[in-house]
């Protein structure tokens, strides 16, 4: 039977394998550094969903607790037969006040029992599937054998008093997802709650299939537990949101001690499930189960006003705030009980659940607009370029290494295709247009007379100039980017990467203005009526079944029409850049063309303004 304290601090023990894990005394801030953890969501569960406890069930629970680290057991309660026939306001009430904490056996049966009732895939791992998998991929042999997913590379792992047998089912499981959900590509909480539901599991299959059929949900407008650095970016951004609204004096002191305001909010899921207790993170578990991501928010913004009270701008002058941030927390039982956390928490008047789930999409939408992708951090065996068997005419093998680098991950660990050469195809721009349609995304290169070299990533297939009609409009996203390989190798993003704080949301209900033609846009001076508005919204055209969720520039309000020029084509030539001037132009015989600053990407000219073109390619991606 499950004995589970609720006084001690959380306790990580070791673990092979390479992943950090905290040492048990290590409650002051020495941990490796993360960016926070994902949000789970959790469907409330409808009156109608009654369950028995049945306590037999639960008689395998506690193996994996090294009981030794937790002193204070819980003291086994009578359960009544109906607790979870209640309704679900009645279930909410009975969770914050701790009810589940009197008694394992019930914890136990209310985690099974709600996660079960959660909505998800049809083909959704389970128990059978997860023994079938790990006996094939263990075996007898050892789980430090096994290397631990991608995605939790540079994450800290608390093991929550876990015995050995624990850490290394721990680590199984973990495994077993990272094999059977190879679409995560960041998810740092995962380990928190794999270690929670392990205290409260018959044994590691039962652990595996709950934790799936989270990961797996396909509740609609939920997301139970982000699996991508945008997702968990998006979070962050909607913490700092609520912040900056429910905890102003915190949020000014915050942002008068700290360089990177976003950078310390970024750790508010770390907060709760890994610098917490175990007995504030498993309370916090029992609400989060029924209430969804809502709570974690409220609880998160309660511990930031906590600490404001326990601090003076004098004291944290010259500072690590972050690491302040998390040496309170950890160490929250001298300022505050989990009862009086959560009762202030609760006090918290925030948004209405979908309320919150919008202003997260609506972040989630401007950090693709700003070219947050879902990619990790590059590794170089990622790097899908050929040394060997790479051949360019234009670039060297390990020039074009270094392209690749910038470009995004999802599109970077395939090896590039050569669609378009002007020494094999010859210099036709309409030859250009028939090899490169169908290919999205693409990279340009081009060899000048002078031997300048330099080109662009093009996130849009070039198909797209066709929707525009006879106005030859501007397309693509804020992922292009424009370069310079020779002499010189550097990179020139979106001028919005770099400067976000220029582009504001735009309302939803505030009519679209045209994106500017290059026509247009050539015709106008700086100074004159393209650009005499201060805000102008400038969408991406619509396509409809196939826009990248990375692509639209709508709902953003950008200082000119000239922000979001990416790429344009036409009989005439093609247009890489715009506003002020073209970063990148190239005539209809694609032999000709002229570079200039530009104010889509801030860019100083990328060879000599007026270039003869000695070599042009096109590449694009293999099975992208």
């Amino acid at each position: 039977m499950l004995q589970v304290g609720l006084s001690l601090p959380r306790s990580p023990g070791g673990a092979a394998g390479g992943f950090p894990v905290a040492k048990p005394d290590d409650n002051t801030g020495n941990r490796q550094e993360m960016f926070g953890s994902s949000p789970v969501t959790i469907v409330i569960t409808s009156e109608a969903d009654t369950w028995d406890i049945d306590a037999s069930s639960c008689l395998g629970c506690g193996q994996f607790v090294d009981w030794d680290r937790m002193p204070d057991p819980e003291q086994q309660a009578h359960i009544p037969r109906d607790i979870l026939s209640k309704p679900p306001k009645e279930l909410k009430r009975l969770a914050r006040e701790g009810y589940w904490a009197a008694s394992r056996s019930l914890r136990a049966q209310v985690y099974h029992q709600l996660i079960q009732q959660v909505a998800c895939r049809l083909v959704t791992p389970d128990a059978l599937v997860y023994r079938d998998v790990a006996s094939r991929l263990f075996g007898k042999l050892s789980v430090s054998s096994h290397p631990l997913p991608e995605f939790l590379e540079g994450c800290s792992m608390p093991t929550y008093c876990l015995n050995l047998e624990g850490v290394t089912a721990l680590k199984k499981i973990l495994i077993c997802v990272g094999n059977l959900f190879p679409d995560i590509t960041y998810s740092p909480i995962l380990p928190s709650l794999v270690a929670l539901l392990l205290h409260y599991s018959e044994d590691e299959a039962q652990c595996f299939e709950n934790i799936s059929r989270l990961i797996a949900s396909n509740a609609p407008h939920t997301s139970y537990i982000d699996q991508s650095f945008l997702a968990h970016q998006a979070s962050c951004m909607t913490f700092g949101d609520l912040a900056n609204k429910h905890c102003p004096a915190a949020h000014k002191l915050i942002a008068s001690t700290s360089e990177n305001v976003f950078e310390v909010y970024s750790e508010w899921l770390s907060w709760l499930f890994h610098d917490l207790p175990f007995n504030y993170a498993i309370r916090i578990f029992d609400v989060y189960l029924l209430e969804g991501q809502k709570v974690l928010y409220r609880i998160a913004l309660a511990l930031l006003k906590q600490y404001r009270l326990s601090v003076t701008s004098a004291e944290l002058e010259g500072t690590d705030i972050k690491a302040d941030l998390q040496a309170f927390v950890q160490n929250i039982a001298e300022h505050v009980t989990v009862d009086k956390l959560l009762e202030r928490a609760f006090g918290i008047r925030l948004f209405s659940r979908k309320e919150i789930w919008l202003l997260q999409m609506a972040n989630r939408k401007a950090l693709m607009e700003r070219g947050i992708t879902m990619v990790q951090s590059r590794q170089s065996f990622h790097l899908a370029v050929d040394m060997q068997n790479f051949s360019s005419s234009i670039v060297t093998a390990q020039e074009m290494r270094i392209v690749w680098s910038w470009i995004p991950e999802r599109f970077s660990l395939f090896p590039p295709l050569l669609l378009f050469s002007t020494s094999e195809d010859g210099c036709s721009l309409q030859r250009f247009y028939a090899c490169c349609e169908g290919y999205e995304p693409t990279v340009l290169l081009i060899k000048t007379t002078e031997g300048e070299v330099c080109g662009a990533f093009l996130s849009s297939d070039w198909s797209e100039r066709k929707k525009s009609g006879a106005t030859s409009g501007f397309f693509g996203t804020g992922e292009c980017f424009v370069f310079t390989v020779r002499p010189e190798t550097e990179r020139y993003e979106w001028v919005f990467i770099k400067k976000p704080e220029l582009a504001k949301a735009v309302p939803r209900s505030r009519q679209r203005s045209p994106s500017p033609s290059p026509a247009s846009l050539l015709s106008s001076s700086p100074g004159g009526p393209g650009t005499s508005s201060n805000h102008l919204t400038v969408p991406t055209p619509q396509r409809k079944g196939r826009l990248s969720p990375f692509l639209a520039i709508r709902h953003f309000l950008l200082p000119s029409k000239t922000a979001s020029m990416f790429m344009s084509g036409s009989r005439e030539g093609i247009i890489i850049g715009g506003g002020g001037g073209q970063a990148l132009s190239l005539d209809a015989n694609l032999l000709w063309g002229h570079t200039e600053h530009c104010e889509t990407f801030d860019n100083p000219p990328l060879c000599q303004e007026n270039f003869k073109v000695q070599l042009l390619e096109v590449w694009g991606f293999q099975n992208a």
